[in-house]
């Protein structure tokens, strides 16, 4: 079997295991303050992250508080999606990235190395994207020789995902996936610490960073506690978690890269999304348009689940090829494309070139349907809560390859005016409770139901291993 897609970058099938990430959005945070006194010129952090939203600032890390009276010290993204390493030397000061972080379907590898004792501006504050140092700023200060932060300092705490303001509120918080987190107290580390390119692909990927010293308030945060996300698995003090439960844990990583919604579609300002771009709800301006996968197949046999959690009468789950919005635009609620296949709400009909056939059982709220795309056989199934519709029997679709684009997506859709409707998507790593807990054949995914045999999770690792 082999499989195309618009592959997210930064994604291996072999080699160091990343077993799991975190999923942050508003409000959502961990914390911790140090044990004493330590290194406050010197450390470094690493982590792995996968955007969920753009144009917002965003906090990654952050010791001290966001104020011009404290020797406070942020790693964030911008509104404008530059990586911004903020800090106070006695002004505010800041080191700015030219490069955009605006990829949502991808890991990013970030490194932010500092040593104020060198006698070097420049190498005081040294950042890695992906295994390379940056050497292209729109703004680059540097702290002044011997520069003390508010870092691994008793008093002041730290905080990954999140940063703060001025009157130590939480602000501008992370939202995506951050795996991998980790401070080193005491010293400044290169990027190769952390990863290595892999000899086959040159792809820069992770290694096993269990061994490092990470001194006296440095920590590990690998997230594969689940009750436990703020998990120093360096054995120190655990972080607090805030607003952090145990379904925000994820196996979406560096290494195993699931599919999310795409919200870089055009027409999302009729819709939102939350939970790592999993949880998709529209608005109530009747536009028809589709949520659409990251991640486009063109072969293979793929899985994925599609909770209904509060749907309209003109809501739909199903595949696109041509774009998020529906043939013909507009609110009219059953112009599908000539590459578009719709399972319908109210009347349980299967939608393809403006016109509905008879398929199943129409599904309410709560709702689980899975969808079953066999592009081997050019053909689709949809279940509800496990059962497989129409009989069993699939409907014949369009070959990937004698379309437009060559691939199809994953997708949900609402036209309905007036009233708004939210899925929840499953490629494989839920945003939800699953009350049983299903993987596919290769071992990868949690699904409420079985996986259907021969089908596999949205996932790199499944892409890579069949390809």
């Amino acid at each position: 079997m082999t499989a195309q897609t618009i592959l997210p970058a930064n994604t291996l099938s072999g080699g160091y295991d990343v077993a799991n990430s975190v999923r942050l959005f508003s409000n959502t945070f961990l914390h911790k303050t140090p044990t004493g006194d330590s290194n406050k010129q010197v450390f470094t952090f690493s982590t792995w992250l996968k955007r969920g939203n753009i144009t917002a600032e965003m906090g990654i890390f952050t010791a001290g508080n966001d104020s011009n009276s404290n020797g406070f010290f942020t790693v964030m993204f911008t509104d404008a999606d530059e990586l911004n390493i903020q800090f106070y030397d006695g002004a505010f000061d800041d080191l700015k990235t030219n490069r955009k972080f605006r990829d949502v379907s991808a890991w990013y590898h970030i490194v932010v190395a500092v040593d104020t004792t060198d006698g070097t501006a420049a190498n005081r504050i040294k950042v890695y994207v992906n295994g390379v140092q940056e050497s292209s700023f729109a703004s680059s200060d540097y702290p002044d020789e011997n520069q003390n932060f508010d870092i691994n300092e008793d008093a002041n705490d730290v905080y990954v995902g999140v940063r703060r303001n001025s009157g130590g509120s939480p602000a501008g918080y992370y939202d995506g996936y951050i795996a991998e987190a980790v401070l080193i107290d005491g010293s400044q580390l290169a990027a190769d610490q952390f990863g290595e390119f892999d000899s086959d692909s040159g792809i820069w990927k992770p290694i096993d960073v269990s061994g490092l010293t990470f001194g006296t308030n440095g920590f590990y945060l690998d997230f594969q506690a689940s009750g436990n996300l703020g998990n120093d698995a360096n054995g120190g003090t655990d972080l607090t978690e805030n607003n952090i439960v145990a379904t925000d844990q994820s196996t979406d990583t560096c290494t195993n890269n699931f599919a999310t919604l795409n919200i870089l579609d055009p027409v999302q300002s009729d819709a939102t999304y939350s939970e790592g771009n999993l949880k998709w709800a529209t608005t109530t301006n009747g536009h028809f348009f589709w949520g659409r996968s990251t991640i486009g197949v063109s072969t293979g046999k793929w899985y994925a689940e599609f909770k209904a959690t509060s749907i309209a009468e003109h809501s739909y789950v199903g595949i696109v090829n041509n774009g998020p919005v529906i043939a013909g635009g507009g609110g009219a609620a059953t112009t599908t494309g000539a590459y578009e296949w719709a399972y319908k709400t109210s009347d349980g009909q299967i939608y393809n070139t403006d016109g509905g056939s008879s398929y199943g059982n129409t599904y309410g709220d709560g709702a689980i349907i899975g969808v079953l795309l066999n592009l081997d056989d050019n053909e689709i199934s949809f279940s509800k809560d496990g059962t497989v519709q129409n009989s069993g029997t699939a409907v014949s679709i369009t070959a990937a390859a004698s379309t437009p684009h060559g691939f199809y997506f994953l997708a949900v859709a609402d036209g309905t005016s007036g009233t708004s409707a939210t899925f929840e998507a499953n490629f494989g790593s839920p945003p939800y409770s699953i009350s049983s807990g299903n993987a596919d054949a290769n071992g990868h995914g949690n699904f409420e139901y079985a996986v259907p045999s021969g089908y596999l999770a949205l996932c790199t690792k499944n892409l890579a291993e069949n390809g």
